[in-house]
C-alpha cells in the first residue's frame, strides 16, 4: 500500500465523551434544611434531676408547736372570761354574807333609755350588802322620758330601800343628766365640772327644700288639724308653733319642780336658775346646785363613811355585757354603715340636754 497508516498508539486518543447528565437544581440558602446539631457522646458524669428535699424536723416542730399555742391561748381567754362572769363579786355585784360594800353605777354619753340603769338600780337596792349606791355621771342628758323615768327609780330606792343614793359628776352633769342627780340625797362635782342646764329642747331637720330639688313630693293623708303639725317637709304654722311651745312648757314646769323637790327648795328658788345654761362645780355650790366639791374618790370615801364603813370601801359594779364580733358588728352597723332614708324617718323630740 503506497499510504501507510500508521496505528496510534494504544490509548492515544479518548473514547468518545457522553454529554453530563443534567445536575439537580441545588436549593438558594433560605431553602437549605437546617444542620442538624454534632452529636456528642454522652459524658458519663451527666446530672440526673435533683430529688426534692423532705421538710426538715424543726419545720413540723414550729407548726406543732404553733398549733399547742393557740390552743393554750384559747384556753385562757375563756378561763378568764368565765372568771370574770362569774368568779368576783367586784365585778358580779354578787350578795356576801356579812359583808358591807358600795355599789357604783356608771351613767354616760346621751341617755336614750331608761331599762338598763332602772334595773341596775333595782339589783343593788335589792342587795342586803350594798349599804349605798354612787351614781358616776358624765353625761350631757337626753330624753326627756327616758331622764324622768331614772329619777323617779332613784326615789323610790330611796325611799322604800332606805338607802343612800349619791351622785358624783365628772365632766359634765348637765340638764337630763343633772335631772338624774338632783333625786339623789348628795350632789359632788369638780370646781372644774358642768353641772346644770336645766331646760327643754325640741328639734328635728326640715328637709323639705332637698325634697323639692330632687323632685320629689311628699303626701300626707291624715284626720285631725294638728296630727301632721312637725311635719319635717314644710314649715310649721302659727297654730303648730304655739302647740309645740306648750309642750315644751308643760315639760320645763315638770323639770323644775322635780329638781325642785330633789334640792329640798322652792319652784321659785330653781326657777331663776333653770335658763338652759350651765356653771362649773365651783359656781354651782354657791347656787346649791351641789353639795359638795370632789371627784369620785372624794365621794366614794365620804359615802363609805356615812353608811357606817371603816376603810376601804368594796365597790361592786354591775355586770359587763358580753358581745361576741358578730353581734359587735350587726349592732355598730348603723354607725359604720348609715342608711340615708334614716334622715326621713328622724321624728321631733323632746330632750333635757346640753348642747
Amino acid at each position: 500500500m503506497s499510504e501507510d497508516f500508521a496505528t496510534p498508539p494504544r490509548g492515544s486518543f479518548d473514547a468518545p465523551t457522553q454529554p453530563p447528565a443534567p445536575s439537580a437544581p441545588q436549593p438558594s440558602a433560605w431553602q437549605q434544611p437546617p444542620a442538624a446539631a454534632p452529636a456528642y457522646p454522652t459524658p458519663p458524669y451527666a446530672y440526673a434531676a435533683p430529688t426534692p428535699r423532705g421538710r426538715s424536723g424543726w419545720f413540723w416542730v414550729a407548726i406543732i408547736g404553733g398549733i399547742f399555742a393557740m390552743i393554750v391561748l384559747i384556753v385562757c381567754v375563756t378561763f378568764a372570761s368565765l372568771a370574770k362572769t362569774f368568779g368576783t363579786d367586784a365585778d358580779a355585784g354578787s350578795s356576801f354574807s356579812g359583808s358591807s360594800s358600795i355599789a357604783v353605777i356608771d351613767i354616760s354619753g346621751v341617755i336614750l333609755d331608761a331599762d338598763k340603769i332602772d334595773k341596775q338600780l333595782q339589783k343593788f337596792g335589792d342587795d342586803a350588802s350594798v349599804k349605798a349606791i354612787i351614781l358616776h355621771i358624765n353625761s350631757p342628758g337626753g330624753g326627756a322620758a327616758a331622764s324622768q323615768e331614772i329619777y323617779h327609780e332613784v326615789m323610790r330606792i330611796r325611799t322604800e330601800k332606805h338607802k343612800k343614793i349619791i351622785a358624783s359628776a365628772e365632766s359634765v352633769d348637765a340638764s337630763g343628766a343633772y335631772y338624774i342627780s338632783s333625786a339623789c340625797d348628795k350632789i359632788y362635782a369638780n370646781p372644774a365640772s358642768v353641772v346644770g342646764s336645766i331646760g327643754v329642747i325640741m328639734e328635728w331637720t326640715n328637709y323639705g327644700e332637698l325634697l323639692r330639688w330632687a323632685k320629689l313630693k311628699n303626701i300626707t293623708i291624715h284626720a285631725g288639724e294638728l296630727k301632721d303639725a312637725g311635719d319635717p317637709t314644710r314649715d310649721l304654722t302659727p297654730k303648730e308653733e304655739a302647740y309645740f311651745q306648750s309642750l315644751v312648757d308643760n315639760m320645763y314646769g315638770q323639770f323644775v319642780h322635780d329638781v325642785a323637790i330633789g334640792r329640798h327648795v322652792k319652784d321659785e328658788d330653781i326657777k331663776p336658775l333653770a335658763t338652759g345654761q350651765v356653771w362649773t362645780g365651783e359656781q354651782a355650790i354657791a347656787l346649791h346646785l351641789i353639795d359638795a366639791q370632789g371627784g369620785f374618790r372624794t365621794a366614794l370615801m365620804e359615802t363609805a363613811k356615812d353608811a357606817g364603813i371603816s376603810g376601804e370601801p368594796r365597790i361592786v359594779r354591775p355586770k359587763s355585757e358580753k358581745r361576741g364580733l358578730l353581734a359587735t358588728l350587726s349592732a355598730d352597723s348603723d354607725t359604720l354603715f348609715p342608711d340615708p332614708s334614716q334622715l326621713l324617718d328622724h321624728a321631733p323630740g323632746f330632750y333635757f340636754m346640753w348642747k
